[in-house]
């Protein structure tokens, strides 16, 4: 018997109404309670940071990394409704192009 994914994501929040909307709105992810998101199959890393890493802000357990179909399109989208997206040359690597924003609550997001 093996595992063959995650089948849920499950974090604490002062507002999960409204931070669901938020991932449905910007993120086209059917989150929320009552909600399933059928996601594309995939590669998944699932990777333990050292306590002291600096790869993502050191008050937050985790980072979630999302993949994309077309990060620039995502990018502009998210642009223009106002959601801040950091983008940096280093992030540009043999593995992929990667881009960060941070949900209403700060929860790191890499895409």
């Amino acid at each position: 018997m093996t595992i063959t994914g995650i089948g849920g994501l499950f974090f604490r929040s002062s507002d999960p109404e409204a931070r669901a909307a938020w991932y449905r709105e910007h993120l086209d992810i059917e989150a929320g309670q009552d909600r399933v998101w059928q996601q594309a199959a995939g590669m998944t890393v699932f990777a333990p940071f050292p306590a002291a890493s600096d790869y993502f802000a050191p008050d937050q357990p985790f980072m979630l990394n999302l993949r994309v179909d077309d990060l620039d399109a995502l990018v502009g989208r998210l642009e223009a409704a106002g959601v801040p997206v950091e983008r940096r040359p280093e992030w540009e690597t043999e593995y992929g192009r990667f881009a960060r924003l941070h949900d209403p609550e700060g929860l790191p997001i890499e895409l």
